[in-house]
């Protein structure tokens, strides 16, 4: 059972090996443990199904999928009211899956947000990560920005999507243009309008003499890898996406629809079920205020009238008469 196992690791773990499968005490995060995640077990079963589900169409393959569906779900065999001139629609929940945990948002905070930029070393990861956490872009979205994706005047950014691969430009924030000017100064200038803008620091050997590289996702976590060893904290770059939707959902004067768009959300029941949430932060502040004030709100009993003892009334009525 995949439940059951380990994941096969290139290297066995060393600064990790104590904190695998615990709570970030900063952060609050749970760290990534040995086994498989309920969500990549439910993803892999989604893909053997739909391998097989692909040579079945074929002719070819096994007569029956090995990854059955629940037939227990929803009381019924899937598709069984299926209507004949409509494609079919993936239905059902495949035997065996994994609940999903409901958590909430990762949502940084702005002290935490000012202890991570500060640890930054390069105007390029300042300018990286204001845009991020100003527009909420997925990380691989914004390293595959080239020069020609840059509106200077309106302060856009254009990015690929993920999945679609559709083109769209997203708002940046001033200071985050500022970074990417004073970057751009120390790379030497704008890069060509095809080139990514996004290089590493260090030049490396390709054949081609010393030069720089372009930065991939693992130069990105090995800066998160620094400022997670000096703050004693587990944070990611999707923290930061997950940071900027919730900003951006707090915010009167934009509607959810807004931030789907922003966020690049197929669905906006995807953007509802994720951050139209209530805050933790504010549920506890209002219940510690119901507390503080119940007795304040609770009714006072009428006083004793006179003539009448008090210590006698305390012993009928079976307390003490205010």
């Amino acid at each position: 059972m995949v439940e059951q196992a380990d994941k096969p690791r290139r290297h066995r773990r060393t600064v990790t090996l104590v904190t695998a499968g615990t709570v970030n005490p900063v952060t609050r995060k749970r760290n990534l443990g040995d086994g498989y995640e309920p969500r990549t077990i439910r993803h892999s079963n989604a893909v053997v199904r739909s391998f097989y589900g692909f040579w079945l169409d074929l002719g070819e393959g096994p007569l029956v999928n090995p990854v059955q569906l629940d037939r227990r779900w929803r009381g019924g065999r899937p598709h069984a009211h299926h209507n004949p001139l409509e494609p079919f629609r993936a239905e059902g929940r495949v035997r065996y899956n994994p609940k999903l945990p409901h958590r909430l948002p990762r949502e940084m905070p702005e002290e935490r947000w000012r202890e991570v930029f500060g640890q930054l070393r390069s105007n390029r990861d300042r300018a990286l990560l204001s845009l991020d956490v100003g527009n909420g872009a997925r990380a691989s979205e914004l390293l595959g920005v080239r020069g020609v994706d840059l509106d200077w005047g309106d302060r856009l950014v254009r990015v690929t999507r993920k999945g679609t691969g559709a083109q769209q430009w997203l708002p940046a924030s001033p200071e985050a243009f500022v970074w990417l000017r004073l970057y751009l100064a120390d790379l030497g200038g704008l890069p060509d309008p095809n080139e990514p803008i996004w290089w590493t620091l260090r030049r490396r050997e390709r054949g081609e003499g010393l030069r720089r590289q372009p930065m991939n996702y693992e130069a990105l976590r090995a800066v998160f890898r620094w400022v997670n060893t000096v703050l004693g904290t587990n944070w990611s770059m999707h923290d930061l996406r997950h940071t900027a939707a919730l900003r951006m959902s707090r915010d009167d004067s934009l509607s959810l629809r807004d931030v789907q768009v922003i966020l690049g959300h197929a669905h906006l029941s995807t953007t509802a079920d994720v951050y139209a949430v209530e805050g933790q932060a504010q549920v506890v502040y209002r219940v510690r205020r119901h507390l503080a004030d119940r007795d304040n709100r609770a009714p006072r009993p009428p006083l004793v009238a006179a003539g009448y003892d008090a210590a006698d009334l305390a012993v009928l009525l079976g307390g003490v008469v205010r």
